[in-house]
């Protein structure tokens, strides 16, 4: 709008007449100066914004050529709550419980100290209040601590607000799956950070750390899990539980673990000792010492020996043949059905020219509750009230290294 409405009293008549809108905002101006409480946080600035388009019939007035400015802009110079801006002080308060309850308790309920009090129509069909439900943990992997073979490392930001829903615990599962469209009938391992991680009383291969928050990052949970299969496809699971036991919405992560740790210069060994007991005129015994030697290595090793094997004896025979020549096709197909165990991911890297182990050093965060869990405290205590202790440990994480050159 270019034009503003203005009434003037011509004794018992009234007569509107429009006014520049510049003009009415320089007025505004005027008044907050002389104003003894002028409105915080709100600047009145009078200056132009270009033109009105020349179509509009406001813009021009009797006797000028030019039309009148653009109008100016309100800017805030600070920002301040919006309800303080209402004078009156009954309307304020109102204002100020309406908004409160707004962003902090959905609007149907009151804000109390630094909890919701739900209305009586906000109850879910469980029975239990849903005027501040719980967002939902964020699960992702831990950028810090690369996964192996065996490890894995999680985090996920505190979702406690400062008003509303108080979070009581974090309850993560996890489980080995095949594939990541299977039925979810969950039937993996259930742990609760408070009751099982924290207290110290659940699987050692699972630990569960904190790490400091401020101003501008929420508090980070870490979880390391230290016992997994290599070459599997893992499920993660986590959701939080609140004082009145309502639970957030899941979120997950899938991972697989990398391929196994492989000594190639064992493989390299056992691949000899092989050729050495196949060739030439093979005993009952040499037959069966060859025999349990392939069944009892893990089929990563196996799958290196068949490649050092064909790369060194090629002309001697290829070694699913020679396996077959000389142990006969009912052992061979028993030792070589233990590689359809590897994925076909690993198979292709154990294809590589050279394997190389090393081992790194990984900190992670471990921490314990100081003080016993009241029994039968369930879901009503508050996970922020349970005092931990927590300190910086060092775990030694073995790797492979893949490649067509040797590495120094």
């Amino acid at each position: 709008m270019n034009r503003v409405l203005e009434s003037t009293d011509l004794g018992s008549r009234r007569e509107l007449r429009s006014v520049p809108f510049i003009t009415y905002l320089s007025g505004l101006l005027k008044t907050q100066l002389l104003a003894d409480d002028p409105v915080a946080g709100v600047e009145i600035r009078c200056e132009e914004k270009g033109r009105c388009p020349s179509a509009c019939h406001l813009c021009r007035q009797a006797g000028r050529e030019t039309p009148s400015p653009a109008p100016t802009l309100l800017e805030v110079s600070r920002i301040v709550p919006l309800y303080s801006l209402v004078q009156d002080n009954v309307t304020r308060e109102a204002f100020k419980s309406a908004t409160m309850s707004s962003y902090w308790c959905a609007g149907k309920g009151d804000v109390i100290d630094n909890w919701c009090r739900c209305d009586l129509s906000a109850f879910g069909k469980d029975g239990l209040p849903n005027c501040s439900p719980l967002r939902q943990p964020v699960l992702r992997l831990a950028p810090h601590l690369e996964p192996s073979s065996t490890l894995v490392a999680l985090e996920w930001g505190d979702v406690e607000p400062l008003i509303g829903c108080k979070v009581s615990d974090y309850v993560i599962q996890h489980k080995r799956v095949e594939d990541l469209s299977e039925a979810e009938i969950y039937t993996g391992e259930v742990l609760s950070l408070v009751d099982d991680l924290l207290s110290g009383v659940g699987s050692a291969c699972v630990v569960a750390g904190k790490r400091g928050a401020d101003h501008s990052h929420p508090t980070l949970y870490t979880l390391v899990f230290k016992c997994l299969e290599p070459d599997s496809l893992y499920k993660f699971t986590l959701y939080a539980l609140d004082s009145r036991g309502s639970r957030s919405e899941s979120s997950f992560v899938s991972v697989r673990t990398s391929c196994p740790i492989v000594d190639d210069s064992r493989a390299e060994e056992i691949a000899d000792r092989v050729y050495n007991l196949y060739n030439g005129y093979t005993s009952g015994k040499e037959q069966q010492t060859a025999y349990n030697t392939l069944m009892e290595i893990p089929p990563p090793l196996l799958y290196r020996v068949q490649h050092h094997y064909n790369a060194h004896y090629e002309k001697f025979g290829d070694f699913v043949w020679r396996s077959e020549d000389e142990l006969g096709p009912r052992k061979a197909h028993l030792i070589l059905r233990r590689l359809e165990r590897l994925s076909r991911y690993c198979r292709s890297l154990l294809r590589s020219t050279y394997i190389q182990s090393r081992t790194e050093t990984a900190s992670y965060s471990l921490c314990r509750s100081e003080g016993a869990r009241p029994p039968g405290a369930g879901w009503h205590s508050y996970l922020h009230e349970t005092r931990l202790s927590c300190t910086e440990k060092l775990a030694s994480v073995q790797r492979n290294t893949y490649g067509n050159a040797k590495l120094r």
